[in-house]
């Protein structure tokens, strides 16, 4: 009888946050190997100092296959500002 295959889990992700505040709606770009942990991190102060003091929602996930390829995406989306007005956009409407 021939093995299953199970679907293998992608190594990381790259991700897109937005919240809104005082000074208007923003975006935070990163990678992670767990989303959920990471966007409890995010609300909770224990994320990046630039993410404190804000509710966050996931806008945008998208998998990778290594943390290299995640770190890759990373800085391209940072760079994407068309992308990422795009997202706050949808987020407001």
């Amino acid at each position: 009888m021939p093995k299953r295959r199970t679907p293998k889990r992608p190594a990381c992700f790259v991700y897109i946050l937005g919240a809104g505040g005082k000074g208007g709606f923003r975006t935070y770009v990163g990678w992670t190997t767990d989303i959920d942990r990471r966007l409890a991190a995010h609300n909770t102060g224990k994320g990046a100092r630039s993410t404190r003091g804000r509710v966050w929602t996931l806008l945008y996930a998208e998998p990778c296959k290594s943390p290299r390829a995640a770190m890759s995406r990373e800085w391209h989306l940072k760079r994407d500002r068309t992308f990422r007005r795009r997202l706050r956009s949808n987020h407001a409407a």
